[in-house]
């Protein structure tokens, strides 16, 4: 039981694991690697995909141009091409702050019932 107070890092992730972060469909990730050469799963020898986590920030980065900044297949290919490893420090900045946004959020919500209840 040596490992049980360590987390493990998984080394591999499943097409369903990796869609079901990102609450897409895993038919949206295959068509992503046919459009994007970054995008190249290892594959099982049964021929399941197996992501690493490499590959999971590829295609959060991927993600983020074309759902949720808008920009075109092409266009997101272009991006990744000229900034790639730029692009990934921006997002994993991003998504900081998102976290820091929530939790702050969440306890305003706190402190503001606290402070309605000791009325």
């Amino acid at each position: 039981m040596p490992y049980k107070d360590r987390e493990i890092e998984k080394q591999y992730f499943t097409i369903g694991e990796v869609a079901a972060q990102f609450n897409v469909a895993p038919s949206l990730i295959r068509f992503w690697e046919t459009e994007f050469e970054e995008l190249r799963p290892r594959k099982s020898k049964k021929g399941n995909r197996l992501y690493t986590p490499q590959d999971v920030d590829i295609f959060r980065t991927i993600y983020h141009l074309v759902k949720e900044r808008g920009y075109t297949i092409p266009g997101a290919r272009d991006m990744l091409k000229q900034k790639g490893p730029q692009l990934k420090e921006k997002i994993d900045v991003i998504q900081s702050l998102e976290k820091i946004r929530k939790f702050m959020v969440t306890m305003k919500k706190e402190l503001d019932a606290i402070g309605k209840a000791q009325q």
